[in-house]
């Protein structure tokens, strides 16, 4: 692998981790287009690091604050408490099935005609729930407001896009939004919901370890600095990504992107069609 293709994968995961165009079908079709070998789980391991350090370094005070509320009192204290536990609750279901059924899910990364699939149905989630929301998702629910029953049904919808090309911002987001919650809440709650999901996904990664093979936990031509690239492209990229939709969907629905993944996603099958 060369230092150009650890810089522009490792954009492309920063940007497509948070944007909801998922990170998992961009580094199953970008390799594929350019003709690239698929990057290796070590070097998968090191964007997912890098995209949990840009989302660390964005809301490490909303962190600080919910790890500090379990110590004080008062209303704001219980509303960060119980967004702690809900992070937590909300993970559960995409460790269970990611860990009960990851060779499974697997099995899709390997043809991306599939990917292309779950991508436009990346894209009807975002319209379909920009439609169901309507104004809700301007003036709906806060996270004071969330409650039990939706950060359960965020972590199923969370556990769905383990499969390449169901974007998880997407999904999550889309999820808060058909339950009535503001776009912003949901947003930000699906960010800060990333981080201990890609912390639990690179602990499940590093089984495979730096050992020998290609595609399946080797270096598949890595070099140190060629994943140092990678994880600071990521990294930079990722916080670039999280900043930008904060302020976008403050303004603006989610439908920009679903016309994204519908090109994208039509444009890799029709190519698989005609061979």
């Amino acid at each position: 692998m060369s230092l150009l293709e650890a810089l522009i994968l490792g954009i492309v995961q920063g940007l497509t981790e948070f944007l909801p165009v998922s990170s998992s079908a961009h580094l199953v079709l970008v390799p594929d287009v350019m003709g690239w070998d698929p990057p290796s789980v070590a070097f998968d391991l090191v964007l997912h690091l890098g995209t949990m350090v840009a989302v660390l370094a964005y809301f490490w005070r909303d962190i600080l604050e919910i790890i500090r509320a379990f110590s004080e009192k008062g209303k704001a204290a219980v509303v960060k408490r119980r967004i702690g536990l809900f992070l937590v609750i909300g993970t559960i279901p995409a460790a269970v099935i990611g860990g009960l059924f990851a060779s499974k899910f697997e099995e899709f990364f390997v043809e991306p005609a599939w990917v292309a699939f779950f991508l436009i149905i990346t894209g009807v989630l975002l319209v379909a729930s920009q439609k169901v929301s309507g104004t809700r998702a301007l003036h709906g629910r806060g996270a004071a407001q969330m409650k039990i029953s939706d950060t359960l049904w965020i972590g199923f919808t969370q556990a769905a896009a383990i499969l390449p090309g169901i974007s998880r911002s997407g999904s999550t987001i889309s999820t808060g939004l058909f339950l009535g919650l503001k776009r912003e809440t949901a947003a930000r709650y699906s960010f800060l919901l990333s981080v201990p999901i890609i912390a639990g996904a690179a602990v499940f990664q590093l089984r495979h370890g730096f050992g020998g093979g290609d595609g399946e936990g080797g270096s598949n031509g890595e070099t140190m600095a060629t994943l140092v690239v990678g994880f600071i492209a990521a990294a930079i990229s990722g916080f670039a990504a999280v900043k930008f939709l904060l302020g976008f969907v403050r303004h603006h629905s989610l439908a920009i992107f679903a016309i994204y993944c519908w090109v994208v996603g039509g444009a890799v099958l029709i190519s698989k069609l005609i061979g």
